[in-house]
């Protein structure tokens, strides 16, 4: 949840661009002083993590591109985005892992020990 501050300048001096696939809403400030470019930034649903913003939301607010990809640019080989899982029951446990058991598959002969 945003805190009050930013729920207050986004009330007073937002202005609603889009929101993505996950709830998140982008704003952009209203009545930018001359010489500097508007503020741009994120109000998220649910708890504030950054690597939950999409790519193509990531290039917009940070003045990468002027209006946010649509999805109409994507390719049909690209995946939807994914937050980082890390710390979370969605992280990635590679085999071997200890929470996975701690027991892998012997190495292949592929694999030679150095030798000094």
């Amino acid at each position: 949840m945003a805190g009050f501050g930013t729920l207050l300048f986004t009330w007073l001096k937002g202005k609603l661009v889009g929101t993505d696939t996950a709830g998140n809403r982008y704003y952009i400030e209203r009545g930018t002083p001359k010489g500097r470019r508007a503020k741009r930034w994120v109000l998220f649903n649910g708890v504030t993590e950054a690597s939950a913003v999409p790519p193509e939301w990531h290039a917009w607010l940070h003045h990468t591109v002027d209006a946010p990809l649509t999805d109409s640019v994507r390719r049909e080989w690209q995946k939807p985005h994914q937050a980082n899982g890390s710390g979370t029951t969605n992280a990635y446990l590679p085999p071997g892992h200890d929470l996975r058991g701690g027991q892998r598959e012997r190495a292949t002969g592929d694999y030679e020990a150095w030798q000094p």
